[in-house]
């Protein structure tokens, strides 16, 4: 199996006995109030036509993203975004792959992915978000898994692996490989949540067990054609505490009717006080996803590992900063996010999830995904301070945090960024500092470990370690040739020049790694 491939293929590394009432109010720019706003436009009915093999079409697929890379950084490491996963095997192309017919299908159990949403108070009261997908999973043989299996691997086979990472492998790929199902109701039961995640407070995630809440919850609208469900309903009350007279998180434990593996756990969020919202790989875990052979395993057939002592630095916000609620934020397709959530659970401290939904055609998500997630959240919470955490690897988080800041103003308080290309050598890849020109320069910081975030006092808007050098230009940083040395390195040379630099870095780490 060609490099290549593989590593494109690195962007997979997702009234109480009642009917509810489903929000649908647009959102707006600006919001003056909290909005419950909508989730990305799903159009029902869409068939595609299958005209070969899936495996040929993912060669294709990963091919044309490739030849993008003399005008620009390969799109799995510039934006996270799996560009080619539109046309990765659902459905019936699942079913062609795996020989499974029509009858071993609907004798299969429903699964669901759960993915642990976030709350709002408005005037009508709470409101929670419920998303994630509804699918089967085929009995597949394991002969069948490591051939699937290898199609992720760069250099290596599944046969060579050892024996846990062989299994993981085995497991992943069977997570792509599900059938989703459409038209299909799915009902939740909520429950007061005694613990979530990883210790940092009591309980974990700076979040509270609510007196009530019990409920059940019909969702109003049936999975998508992909088997997607994504919506903000609103809940009663039943002795939960009300938003407008409380400034704790209250935890519910939310269970799928029907599947022992559909639970999460929800956070009701009051309309102020201080969130971070957190991306995963490279900052919270060890992708190396600018190394395509590392950055697979890591995420295909190693065990998720923390980066360094950054579950210290989370741990201790939780224990020392009141109501503090966290929200991680992954691209990574919905199908494999099952080892996100529970690396998270185990690592850090309990909280809100969002993934790339596998069905969509809201061009805003399509276009940038990231950003999409990013101003859902800040729109359901206008009033509430915002921590944002990255690293500097992927460039729409280089673009979307600044211009958050910008779209948002006042309600971004600290904005931190591993500078991975100053920490491990294998970050070959440039990237743009400016966006952060007209920042305040108090408001952010590039840092290399953990311990560079020790001791800030981020609730009160202390973002700077002032023993950090940060040394910023705003402009395009680690080009070769010289040409992010200064400020003015980017004016002084043209477009076709910088993009040829780039390629030459991008073109080096395809033929290293």
């Amino acid at each position: 199996m060609s490099p290549t491939f593989s590593a494109i293929l690195l962007a997979l590394i997702p009234l109480t006995s009642a009917y509810a009432i489903l929000d649908q109010r647009p959102a707006v720019a600006a919001p003056v109030n909290p909005l419950i706003t909508p989730s990305p436009t799903v159009e029902n009915g869409v068939t595609r036509t299958v005209k070969r093999g899936i495996i040929d079409d993912l060669k294709d697929n990963a091919n044309s993203i490739l030849s993008d890379l003399g005008s620009a950084i390969p799109s799995y490491v510039a934006s996270g975004v799996p560009n080619f996963f539109q046309d990765f095997p659902v459905g019936k192309d699942v079913r062609k792959e795996l020989g499974v017919t029509d009858e071993q299908v609907d004798a299969l159990p429903t699964s669901v992915l759960n993915i642990p949403g976030y709350g709002n108070w408005t005037d009508q009261g709470w409101n929670l978000r419920f998303h994630g997908n509804v699918y089967k999973q085929p009995q597949t043989s394991e002969e069948k898994l490591n051939d699937l299996a290898n199609i992720f691997l760069i250099d290596t086979s599944i046969e060579k692996l050892p024996p846990d990472q062989a299994a993981q492998a085995r497991n992943l790929t069977a997570s792509i490989f599900v059938l989703q199902q459409d038209d299909e109701r799915v009902v939740f039961d909520l429950k007061p949540a005694p613990t979530a995640g990883a210790s940092g407070e009591q309980g974990g995630g700076g979040a509270v067990t609510p007196k009530g809440g019990n409920q059940e919850i019909v969702f109003p609208i049936n999975t998508t054609t992909q088997g997607d469900f994504d919506g903000f309903v609103q809940i009663n009350d039943n002795g939960l505490a009300d938003g407008n007279i409380t400034n704790d998180i209250q935890r519910l434990n939310v269970y799928t009717r029907g599947s022992e593996i559909g639970n999460a756990t929800a956070y009701l969020v009051p309309p102020t006080g201080l969130t971070i919202i957190s991306d995963i790989d490279d900052i919270l875990r060890i992708t190396k996803i600018y190394q395509p052979k590392e950055g697979l395993l890591n995420s295909f057939a190693r065990p998720f590992v923390a980066w360094k002592n950054m579950p210290e630095i989370y741990a201790n916000w939780s224990r020392s900063i009141p109501d503090f609620h966290f929200h991680y934020l992954t691209t990574t397709p919905e199908q494999i996010t099952r080892n996100y959530m529970d690396f998270i659970y185990k690592t850090y401290p309990g909280g809100s999830f969002d993934t790339r939904p596998l069905n969509f055609s809201d061009v805003s998500a399509t276009l940038s995904i990231r950003k999409f997630l990013l101003t859902k959240v800040f729109e359901t919470y206008p009033k509430r301070k915002f921590v944002l955490m990255a690293d500097t690897s992927n460039s729409d988080v280089m673009k979307d945090y600044p211009q958050l800041a910008k779209d948002f103003p006042g309600q971004v308080a600290c904005i931190f960024l591993r500078n991975t290309s100053a920490t491990d050598e294998g970050d070959r890849f440039p990237y743009d500092t400016s966006g952060f020109k007209d920042l305040d320069r108090k408001s952010y910081m590039f840092f290399k470990v953990p311990d560079d975030l020790r001791n800030l006092d981020i609730q009160n808007g202390q973002c700077v370690n002032a023993s950090i050098t940060q040394n910023l230009t705003f402009s395009w940083q680690g080009l070769p040739f010289g040409l992010s040395k200064d400020s003015g390195a980017s004016s002084r040379y043209t477009m076709a020049t910088t993009s040829m630099a780039i390629f030459v870095v991008g073109l080096t780490v395809m033929l290293i790694s």
